[in-house]
C-alpha cells in the first residue's frame, strides 16, 4: 500500500512540474520610449513566446493609470489606434509587440518615462496566468531596445479610436 501511495505522489509531482513548464510564457526585450515634454501617455513593447498556444489578455503597471493592448493601422493616410481584446500566442512562435503595430498602451503615466530607468509591467495570459516583466526605458525616438533612431524623429501620436 505504501509503495502505491508513494508512486502516486511521485506521479503527481512529475505531472504538476510538466504542466508548469508547458504553460510558461517567455517575455523578452521589454522596452518603452522615453516620453517627451509633459506627455500623459506612453507605450511598451516586447516579444512573447509560449511553448503551448496561449493568449495575452491584458496588462497593468504602477507606471500608468491604465495599460491597454492596442494595435495601430493606417487608414486613408491617418494612423489610428484601436484596443485589442487579446493577442494570440501560437505555440513556439515569437510574437513581437513593436512601434507602429501591436503594443501595450500606457494611459495616464504617473511620471515621465526617462531613458535609463525601468518600470514593472504585469501581463495576464489565459493559460499561463500573470507574468511580471521589467520594462527598460530607451531614448525618445528609439525603434528597438538599446538602439535609438538615427535622426531622432518621433513617431506621431495616433488618433485613439473606441477608447
Amino acid at each position: 500500500m505504501s509503495k502505491t501511495l508513494l508512486a502516486f505522489a511521485a506521479l503527481l509531482l512529475l505531472t504538476g512540474g510538466a504542466a508548469a513548464q508547458t504553460g510558461s510564457v517567455e517575455v523578452k526585450n521589454a522596452w518603452a520610449r522615453a516620453t517627451a515634454g509633459k506627455a500623459d501617455d506612453g507605450a511598451a513593447y516586447l516579444t512573447l513566446e509560449s511553448p503551448t498556444p496561449d493568449r495575452l489578455t491584458g496588462a497593468s503597471t504602477p507606471a500608468a493609470q491604465k495599460a491597454e493592448l492596442n494595435t495601430m493601422t493606417m487608414e486613408g493616410g491617418v494612423m489610428k489606434m484601436r484596443p485589442l481584446a487579446g493577442i494570440d500566442l501560437p505555440a513556439g512562435q515569437p510574437v513581437t509587440l513593436k512601434p507602429g503595430a501591436m503594443h501595450v498602451m500606457l494611459f495616464g503615466l504617473t511620471e515621465p518615462l526617462i531613458a535609463g530607468q525601468s518600470f514593472q509591467l504585469t501581463l495576464s495570459f489565459e493559460k499561463a496566468g500573470k507574468r511580471k516583466a521589467t520594462v527598460n526605458v530607451e531614448k525618445t525616438g528609439a525603434v528597438e531596445p538599446e538602439k535609438a533612431a538615427g535622426d531622432g524623429m518621433q513617431m506621431p501620436m495616433p488618433i485613439p479610436v473606441g477608447r
